[in-house]
């Protein structure tokens, strides 16, 4: 048997959550294992998630951007679009930062292994090439896999999950798209820009489940002129191969042809915790029914030299709240008060237009029976927002009816997810709606949505008249 290495800590898992507390370990001055089954640190983020998505909506937004240039006088004819040089983009941008992960890692004196690990007991780990590791404390950040349902668990490469949709490998003249959420209409979007007739379907009555609907709704309506098709309210009863395509078989009040066959499926309707075959069984770890890895404050699992985040332990399933409780349990670890205690998790969706939001939403609100009071300034007002052909959005504020604190914002349209910053900042500040109304912002821009929708709270804004209650 191989000799086994000791390490004051070792991560398991190199996504954002992993790569994050191994840095911030090195930091402190702690001899630090960094193990991933990846070639390159990065984690399904940067590999095949957050990051070539990202760049092919960017690739998308230019497509749609320049079949709009129309309504500014300018008609640049339709694009010609090279598959390889689209998905070589995006691959170019992945390999840049891996590598520059991994040059990180060296600098920080980070021991990175391209090896699968499992653990033998609560302080050993055995890798697949042979090797043990013995660990004083132990973060396992191995992130989450694409859920596919066992009724749509059909064996052939038109049926897609994310990853497989990343690759571009060719441009379907049809796709169906199963989920309506963040993955399914980013996803749907640069498909339907590059030229395939995308449908989705969503079991739920509306797009983006669990979204504040005053938000979805701009979205919503501009998809409907992208896509194809929507159905709500409908069900993928079951896959089946044909000689061209999928054949699908549709349960839903709107849906006009039940039977459809499509030349690819793409399966985007959630995430699973990756706790499987991690050896977790011979630790004291313990996992919830759904497979999410049981964590305290600090992000200490069920066996005290076992440490857990990101994505395997819970939701939201978000790259920087892996990275913000990767760095809680580093600082647990080495005997610093560290508490995950986070009142603005902000979350964006990176369509067209984007969707973001952070502390409390309306609908969680009302879910609570919590008393709030919310005030909406729509872009139509927005001067910013007029020069770039742009009006369909909102800013929305959800604050507290008493102390006038900020406890929510919402965001729907271009760019919001660079703005919702200040609305995380606002409500982990503990602002007031007053605040952001005396706090001056520059003009002519989308920030200004933010102090007019909190003058509105306060009766008057400039560019937005709204009659007074009676």
């Amino acid at each position: 048997m191989a000799d086994t290495i000791e390490s004051e800590l070792v991560v398991l898992g190199a996504g954002p959550g992993g790569y994050g507390a191994a840095f911030l370990a090195a930091d402190k001055g702690m001899k630090v294992t960094l193990i991933d089954a990846g070639e390159k640190p990065g984690g399904t983020c940067l590999h095949v998630g957050c990051i070539p998505s990202k760049a092919l909506l960017h690739t998308a937004k230019l497509i749609t951007d320049v079949r709009d240039a129309a309504h500014f006088g300018l008609d640049f004819g339709p694009p010609k679009i090279d598959l390889g040089g689209v998905r070589g983009q995006w691959q170019k941008v992945v390999a840049t930062l891996s590598t520059n992960l991994l040059g990180l890692c060296k600098s920080r004196k980070v021991e990175f292994v391209h090896a699968r690990a499992r653990f033998a007991d609560s302080r050993t780990v055995q890798l697949d090439d042979g090797r043990r590791l013995a660990f004083r404390n132990c973060i396992v950040a191995t992130g989450s896999l694409p859920v596919k349902p066992p009724a749509l668990a059909l064996d052939s490469p038109r049926v897609m999950d994310s990853t497989a949709a990343l690759r571009l490998e060719e441009l379907p003249a049809s796709l169906l798209v199963v989920g309506g959420g963040y993955i399914g209409l980013e996803l749907g979007y640069v498909y339907a820009a590059l030229g395939s007739k995308v449908t989705v379907v969503e079991l739920t009555p509306s797009l983006l489940p669990g979204v504040d609907s005053d938000l979805v709704q701009p979205l919503q309506k501009r998809l409907k002129g992208l896509f194809h098709k929507i159905y709500l309210n409908t069900k993928v009863v079951r896959l089946s191969a044909a000689a061209n395509g999928v054949k699908v078989v549709l349960e839903g009040e709107e849906v006009e042809d039940r039977e459809p066959t499509f030349e690819r499926v793409l399966i985007a309707v959630g995430r699973r915790p990756n706790s499987r075959d991690l050896g977790l069984e011979n630790t004291k770890v313990q996992l919830d029914e759904k497979g999410v890895v049981k964590v305290d404050g600090q992000r200490r699992t069920t066996d005290e030299a076992i440490w857990a985040v990101g994505d395997v332990a819970g939701e939201p399933m978000l790259a920087h709240k892996a990275t913000y409780e990767g760095k809680v349990a580093v600082e647990a670890i080495a005997g610093e008060p560290a508490v995950y205690d986070v009142r603005a998790v902000p979350a964006v969706v990176f369509t067209d237009p984007e969707i973001a939001w952070c502390g409390v939403t309306q609908t969680e609100a009302k879910k609570q029976g919590r008393e709030v009071k919310v005030e909406r300034f729509p872009w139509a007002a927005s001067g910013r927002a007029a020069t770039l052909g742009r009006t369909e959005g909102v800013t929305k504020l959800i604050v507290d009816p008493e102390t006038d604190v900020v406890l929510g914002v919402g965001i729907c349209g271009v760019g919001a997810g660079e703005l919702i910053g200040e609305g995380v900042l606002a409500v982990e500040m503990a602002a007031s709606a007053r605040d952001l109304a005396m706090s001056m912002h520059p003009h002519p821009t989308l920030t200004e949505t933010l102090m007019e929708d909190a003058e509105l709270l306060h009766g008057s804004a400039t560019h937005y008249y709204k009659p007074p209650r009676k």
